[in-house]
């Protein structure tokens, strides 16, 4: 796919994903980004060819070999949009809240004799793409290890041939009943989904700051809030009064002494 699918789904006067551009060398790079757009999902990007080839996977990579995870193919995307984090504004395409989810190296892998996994060339890598099994090793902060990308039919109508499975080899790094929703920070800034969203600074900054009234259009609800106010405003002298007996109290001791 080319990068013209990406410009073409994207206003970029609008939206602060950064614009097409074919990279010359790849520096055989991964992302995964938590997207919260209309369902959540991760997209799945290997930097190669000069763009992230990418896949949106709505459950998340897994590290238990059980399970295939479905991995549908979306537009190339620039390898500017690697480290991309942040919020896609309402009324833009794939609107939401996306998270750098994890970062990495990866290889193409080929199979030898007696099915052993060894380094593949670029070339080979896209060869293995173009044929619908392509099997990667990938070396990121929270997802290690071999895994395999195989095209499928298509089980949905509309699918246009879309549809793959990312499913994890059996290594050293297997980890059985594998969530990715259970590791909800970024790897590249450690805030979770809702502090790069900006609802956790949101919450803190409420907590932190008087409230404020604007004018209250229902009458009883603004004669319970006067009644509050003037409650409230009741106990602050007993306050005052205790402070100044207590302050009383203190001289008359220093005058005894």
């Amino acid at each position: 796919m080319a990068l013209d699918e990406y410009k073409r789904k994207r206003r970029f006067q609008d939206t602060p994903e950064p614009p097409p551009k074919l990279q010359k060398k790849s520096q055989h790079r991964f992302v995964i980004q938590k997207h919260r757009a209309t369902r959540l999902h991760y997209d799945f990007r290997l930097e190669m060819e000069g763009v992230l080839k990418s896949w949106a996977v709505p459950k998340g990579p897994s590290l238990d070999p059980a399970d295939k995870r479905l991995a549908m193919q979306v537009e190339d995307h620039p390898v500017s949009y690697f480290d991309f984090e942040g919020i896609i504004p309402e009324g833009n395409y794939g609107a939401g809240t996306v998270m750098v989810w994890d970062v990495g190296t990866w290889q193409p892998l080929k199979e030898e004799v007696k099915g052993k996994l060894v380094p593949a060339s670029d070339a080979e890598g896209s060869a293995m793409l173009q044929k619908g099994d392509l099997k990667i090793r990938l070396d990121g902060q929270k997802i290690k290890g071999d895994f395999a990308l195989v095209h499928i039919k298509s089980r949905r109508p509309g699918s246009k041939g879309t549809e793959w499975l990312l499913i994890k080899k059996k290594d050293d790094f297997v980890v059985h009943g594998y969530d990715a929703e259970n590791y909800d920070e970024s790897a590249l800034s450690g805030k979770s989904m809702r502090g790069i969203a900006g609802d956790e600074g949101a919450a803190e900054w409420e907590s932190n700051r008087k409230a404020s009234r604007g004018p209250l259009k229902a009458q009883w609800l603004a004669d319970a809030v006067a009644k509050l106010d003037k409650r409230n405003a009741a106990k602050r002298p007993t306050a005052k009064v205790s402070a100044a007996s207590a302050e009383k109290a203190k001289v008359k001791k220093k005058v005894k002494r």
